[in-house]
């Protein structure tokens, strides 16, 4: 499934910057552009996409927005510097520039693209399970949008395998904290940890099997604990009554 995102993903770029705004194709290829006019500076951008040159296309597509922000070529541009600041690897600013556009275009057709990629270059901030998990509860709320607003495009169902894989990061984090709970011999912690992922994570069975098998074990090791406790509190109580006589 991954090979295959990722190979619609490219196409899907590909796609976008070759779409038509006003009858005509709206990034061609041809002689270098002036950069003077709007359609110079997407043709100049589009090139840079296509040869990688990625700083490029990122100057091109702003200079575009930024000098002509009425032109029918700006809102394509717009999306196509998302998709340069993205495959940059810059996914802050590409989660920026989709988020501008989606806020100045919300019923344009590529208005369900743009969501998508918000929630895909938040979901590609992922490093490791020991980080905050936040960017993932965002690119989230993205995908649930594309497919509660727009539910018969295909980034719908694009959505449907992100949700998991957001989930399932999600799900390893916690446990990442309620495992190290446990290794530091916390048990109260941890239990309560294991108890939130099998309270909120019960769609992914793996997770919630290996949740459960500690959850109940910590829970064991928690109750054993406070017993000890209230138990040297009560003869701690007892040898203070004593030596008070």
């Amino acid at each position: 499934m991954q090979v295959y995102t990722k190979n619609l993903l490219k196409g899907l770029i590909i796609t976008i910057l070759i779409l038509s705004l006003t009858g005509c194709t709206l990034f061609q290829r041809g002689p270098r552009p002036l950069e003077d006019t709007p359609w110079e500076l997407a043709q100049a951008g589009t090139s840079a996409m296509e040869e990688e040159r990625y700083r490029q296309a990122i100057r091109y597509f702003s200079e575009l927005k930024d000098r002509y922000p009425f032109s029918p070529h700006t809102p394509v541009a717009e999306v196509a510097l998302g998709d340069a600041y993205f495959k940059a690897g810059n996914y802050t600013a590409a989660v920026n520039a989709y988020r501008e556009f989606i806020e100045m275009n919300p019923r344009h057709e590529l208005t369900p693209y743009a969501l998508f990629r918000t929630g895909l270059a938040n979901y590609s901030k992922f490093r490791t399970v020991d980080r905050p998990q936040g960017h993932m509860v965002e690119a989230l709320e993205y995908f649930h949008r594309v497919k509660e607003t727009f539910p018969d495009t295909p980034y719908a169902e694009y959505s449907s395998y992100y949700i998991v894989q957001s989930r399932l990061r999600m799900a390893e984090h916690e446990l990442f904290v309620a495992d190290f709970y446990w290794r530091s011999k916390k048990y109260g912690a941890a239990w309560q940890r294991y108890e939130y992922v099998l309270e909120n994570f019960e769609d992914l069975p793996e997770i919630i099997d290996y949740a459960r098998q500690r959850s109940q074990i910590s829970y064991y090791k928690f109750q054993k604990e406070e017993s000890r406790n209230k138990k040297h509190e009560d003869q701690g109580s007892w040898r203070d009554w004593f030596r008070w006589l």
